[in-house]
């Protein structure tokens, strides 16, 4: 099942295991399940502290726990953990074996102390490059707390249980049963969503820090930057996230990254949370700033309520995906109108599903998904695709797509409880058309998170804060850097290299003020 190479690096991790563990297998005589079972069996071949029982009584067959011996497993893993998943594994069996996470011992203690009975399941699909963070964070709150149980359930190979659970995207998460959330979740997320108390403890810490000297608002590469060269200069630095990395946390191939040939988002993500917390850098995350006071002090409001002062400020908030904003794509969210097709793409194997937008990353998506689907229908406003010439090439090599100008798309249709078609407006004769299909992709750009600055920060027409060639903003000692900002490229590298401009010029206005 597994290739040297890889039996080899499995090998060198399971030396770490600091007491015995088992594999408990529930198989069924499906190729899956003869396929698991090979896998399983040439994890135990690699250590003594690996047992293998095929005794099982799980619900889902083929799948397999893991747990100390003689105790029931709460960690379980419905399908083939390969893909993107395989890390997953790896971690379960290092965890449960005594391999301490490399998670703050705050969060640990917080997981401990959750009171009740926790039972998650979560539908992944293999190619979902979101879903790991999810299964590996609840498996560590499984190994953690004996109230929590975990099982990842692979959608492609329990096709039925996805119908009649009705999942269309992934990351899906039930707890005890009941729907939990969707997309990516970090442990701390999860666990806030579980302790009721924790907002309201977070809020009142962080209204009693000092004033920074340089308070940087977001944690993608652009904020990540800013806090490095910030504190570099041995100043009061902090940085307020809604979620450290950003829309980079949802990005597959990074491959334009110079020096380095090709990464994805979480690993870069990883990276960067690394670097920042090299130094001396307050990191407070998971919280979303409501309103800028500017005045000698300047003041961010939080949601929870807080309020925190520095002397400067730098605005990093990003970009998230732009909407149609059309009638039925709010109530058909994750029911068949998704935004990242390398993870929810699986999920529609053998459908028709439709990309809205011509670009590359539309006509992207398009290629991908005429793999998986039965029928891609491509819709685009204007008259011709904006992607490259190589991409629209290779689009119209594929016999299952086809593609659609000057569409205007008007409405998305269900049946109450998933897409059943899309209606659109043909912008040359103005008639108005329906394609039957059962999932929606969109892929018509981002819109900067400045929603909360109006009125405060002057913006451009689309939303974009307007800054100099400084980073500087129309207020003083408010400064701006990456996708929110008028920058006219929107790439990690041009972000990172605005972010260390706006906190040298944050410290250039603070020795000068």
């Amino acid at each position: 099942m597994l290739d040297a190479t890889i039996k080899a690096q499995l090998a060198a991790y399971l030396e770490r295991l600091q007491r015995p563990i088992e594999l408990v297998a529930s198989l069924d005589d499906s190729a899956k399940g003869q396929e698991l079972h090979a896998l399983l069996a040439d994890i135990a071949s690699l250590s003594a502290k690996v047992a293998l029982r095929t005794d099982g009584q799980h619900a889902l067959r083929p799948s397999f726990g893991v747990a100390e011996p003689g105790e029931a497993p709460r960690i379980h893993f419905a399908g083939i953990p390969m893909g993107h998943e395989f890390t997953s594994l790896v971690l379960a069996l290092l965890q449960t074996g005594g391999h301490p996470p490399k998670v703050d011992a705050a969060v640990i203690e917080q997981i401990k102390a959750l009171p009740g009975t926790f039972n998650f399941e979560t539908f992944i699909s293999l190619s979902c490059h979101n879903c790991p963070d999810v299964v590996q964070a609840l498996n560590l709150m499984a190994v953690v707390n004996p109230g929590v149980t975990s099982t990842m359930i692979d959608g492609a190979l329990f096709q039925g249980l996805v119908e009649e659970r009705q999942i269309m995207a992934v990351p899906t998460v039930f707890l005890n049963g009941e729907s939990f959330g969707q997309g990516r979740m970090s442990i701390e997320e999860i666990v806030a969503k579980l302790d009721t108390g924790a907002g309201a403890r977070a809020a009142a810490e962080i209204g009693q820090k000092d004033a920074f000297d340089v308070l940087v608002v977001g944690g993608g590469p652009a904020g990540a930057a800013a806090a490095v060269y910030a504190a570099r200069k041995g100043i009061r630095t902090g940085v307020l996230a809604e979620r450290f990395g950003g829309q980079v946390m949802d990005t597959l191939g990074i491959e334009n990254f110079i020096s380095v040939q090709h990464t994805e988002g979480p690993k870069l993500v990883a990276a960067l949370e690394q670097h920042v917390k090299e130094y001396a850098v307050d990191v407070m995350n998971l919280q979303r700033a409501t309103r800028l006071v500017p005045g000698e002090l300047i003041e961010i409001q939080l949601e929870n309520g807080a309020t925190l002062k520095s002397k400067t400020v730098i605005l990093s908030t990003g970009a998230r995906w732009r909407e149609m904003n059309v009638p039925g794509e709010a109530e058909y969210k994750a029911k068949g109108v998704c935004f990242c097709p390398h993870c929810d793409g699986p999920l529609f194997k053998g459908k028709r599903v439709a990309v809205i937008g011509g670009g590359n990353s539309g006509v992207e998506a398009a290629i991908d998904l005429a793999g998986i689907v039965s029928h891609v229908t491509l819709l685009e406003f204007a008259d011709q695709l904006r992607a490259d010439a190589v991409l629209q090439d290779k689009l119209a090599s594929l016999p299952n797509v086809t593609v659609i100008k000057q569409a205007q798309t008007t409405e998305v249709l269900g049946d109450g409880q998933k897409v059943t078609g899309i209606r659109y407006k043909d912008r040359v004769s103005g008639s108005e058309q329906v394609v039957e299909l059962e999932g929606i992709f969109v892929q018509i750009g981002l819109l900067p998170n400045t929603d909360w600055l109006k009125g405060t920060v002057e913006l451009s027409k689309h939303g974009e804060i307007i800054i100099d060639a400084r980073g500087q903003t129309s207020v003083p000692g408010v400064f701006a850097a990456g996708d929110c900002t008028t920058v006219p490229y929107k790439q990690i590298i041009i972000a990172m290299g605005a972010g260390a401009t706006a906190a040298l010029s944050a410290f250039d206005h603070l020795i000068r003020a």
